[in-house]
């Protein structure tokens, strides 16, 4: 029987060139529907087991064989191509959203450039050009909004199954790690590995803190970052939605040194630990209590968080020859 006429082997090919997947991988779903057609019109065959089909490749025909032996019946084609419709469909959607996923596969822990095809008030739907990536509530900025046709910088998280098992592309605005992959892309000095990124900490679209190390040669790490008059943290805080403020830290071994800095902007005069509990008491004077904690405590939760000790907050009274503001913030540190 003629199942498949060669004119629409041809538009195959056409379409799987299209869709990026093999034809091959779409024939051999044909036959398989071609099988599961016959074993439902025909359960009391026996060896249904050993039934396969064959489609050939240059003349369209189909043909159900039990080993080598032709048992295609007649008035087969009509049944087969009516019940054989929705299998073959469901297989090439199997196999494009396999070939999609095998390619973003490789993607994931990069970041990329998005579209939002969709909001449906929950999850925000991304155009990322051969597939679809889904970015749920808790992965999107609670002060940004995905409207249709905006895009966004987003970091390739995982591929993680649906509730109907389906493979579905998550993609992140929240992920630390796109913080540390647009420093990355921006400064040279972390690519040639003269400059470390040690760890990220963020409250998306409100504040981060990077600490970033030496690798070899002298360069200055925070310096580095910073760039030119900002420009090079600047570019990462445009790329995070223009409000989210980034504190560049210079990591230490020393845990004294590496609280003090990461407590910037504020300026710290003492720093009591207890290695074993991991608690840091800081002594600063009132004027710099405000920079210290942070707005709702952003900037002590954020410093505690990126050091790894519990961070308590003691005043003093302001000295009377190095008295602060609480709006002297280090230019250099902080976008």
């Amino acid at each position: 029987m003629t199942v498949v006429k060669s004119e629409f082997l041809l538009a195959l090919n056409q379409v799987a060139a299209e869709r990026g997947i093999p034809a091959e991988d779409v024939i051999s779903s044909i036959e398989e529907a071609l099988v599961a057609a016959y074993k439902k019109e025909y359960p009391e065959t026996e060896n249904l087991e050993n039934i396969t089909a064959k489609i050939n490749r240059q003349s369209g025909e189909a043909h159900l064989f039990e080993d080598e032996k032709d048992i295609t019946p007649p008035g087969f084609g009509r049944i087969a191509a009516q019940t054989a419709k929705q299998v073959i469909l469901q297989k090439i959607r199997e196999v494009e959203k396999r070939t999609v996923t095998q390619h973003f596969q490789t993607h994931i822990g990069n970041t990329m450039k998005g579209r939002v095809i969709r909001f449906d008030g929950y999850n925000a739907h991304f155009d990322l050009g051969k597939a679809e990536g889904i970015l749920p509530k808790e992965e999107q900025i609670r002060s940004e909004e995905y409207s249709v046709n905006t895009t966004h910088t987003i970091y390739i998280k995982e591929i993680s199954n649906d509730k109907y098992g389906n493979p579905r592309i998550v993609v992140s605005r929240t992920d630390p790690r796109l913080i540390e992959e647009l420093f990355k892309r921006e400064v040279p000095e972390i690519a040639n590995g003269s400059v470390l990124i040690k760890a990220v900490v963020r409250e998306p679209g409100e504040r981060a803190k990077i600490a970033v190390a030496n690798g070899h040669g002298t360069v200055d790490p925070v310096g580095a970052c910073v760039g030119q008059r900002g420009v090079r943290v600047q570019t990462v805080t445009d790329e995070c939605g223009g409000k989210e403020k980034i504190d560049i830290i210079q990591w230490s071994s020393d845990p004294k040194a590496f609280i003090e800095a990461a407590l910037s902007p504020a300026k710290v005069t003492s720093v009591d630990i207890n290695e074993t509990t991991k608690y840091a008491k800081v002594t600063v004077e009132e004027a710099q209590a405000p920079l210290a904690i942070g707005k709702g405590g952003i900037n002590v939760n954020l410093a505690s968080r990126l050091t790894g000790y519990a961070i308590d907050i003691s005043q003093i009274p302001n000295s009377t020859t190095n008295e602060a503001s609480p709006t002297d913030q280090p230019a250099q540190k902080t976008a």
